[in-house]
């Protein structure tokens, strides 16, 4: 599953720079995160760097994108690609 900001969002500014594939960027109100580029930080770190920072616990998982570990990681092998 990829990940997503709930409108708890205070737009604190953390999460963004913590995420590794750049997944995460201002909205029209609120931070998003683009499910095509969230690999749940899965070949980065052991969690996602975005919940562990966020003072507000506004980032659950996204039940409209359900992805197994192992799609993660191939996502995550595909965007790293050179």
């Amino acid at each position: 599953m990829a990940l997503m900001i709930t409108d708890e969002c205070i737009n604190c500014d953390v999460c963004e720079p913590e995420c590794p594939n750049s997944a995460i960027s201002p909205g029209d109100e609120i931070y998003v995160i683009d499910p095509k580029l969230c690999t749940e930080c899965v070949g980065h770190y052991d969690e996602p760097q975005c919940q562990q920072v966020c003072p507000v616990d506004c980032i659950p998982l996204d039940p409209d994108h359900h992805e197994t570990p192992e799609e993660l990681q191939a996502k995550y092998e595909q965007l790293t690609a050179n």
